[in-house]
């Protein structure tokens, strides 16, 4: 974990350093804030989904007669991860928009 906060802040201070030589405008913030946007919702979202969908079959495993119930908590769940990485989309999208 700390190697990852280690390597994600010397990428952000070496743009932020290269910023203030005049190497990268604005437009590149936001294209670089469009990138990870997109990026760390979809891999949030895959991670969830699957954390989702091995707790239900895990579930399942453990009691088949509680199927109905499940599926239904389930798409459910699945229906709203779902749409806070279209949201991150639309958000990336209007980002790029700015350019």
């Amino acid at each position: 974990m700390k190697r990852g906060i280690v390597l994600l802040s010397v990428i952000f201070m070496q743009a932020l350093a290269y910023a203030e030589a005049g190497g990268i405008s604005d437009k590149g913030f936001f294209a670089l804030g469009a990138a990870l946007a997109i990026g760390l919702a979809a891999v949030g979202g895959t991670l969830g989904q699957g954390k989702i969908g091995s707790s239900a079959m895990e579930g399942l495993a453990r009691n088949p007669q509680a199927q109905k119930n499940m599926f239904t908590s389930m798409i459910l769940g699945l229906v709203f991860i779902e749409s806070i990485v279209i949201f991150s989309l639309v958000i990336s999208i209007l980002m790029v928009g700015q350019l």
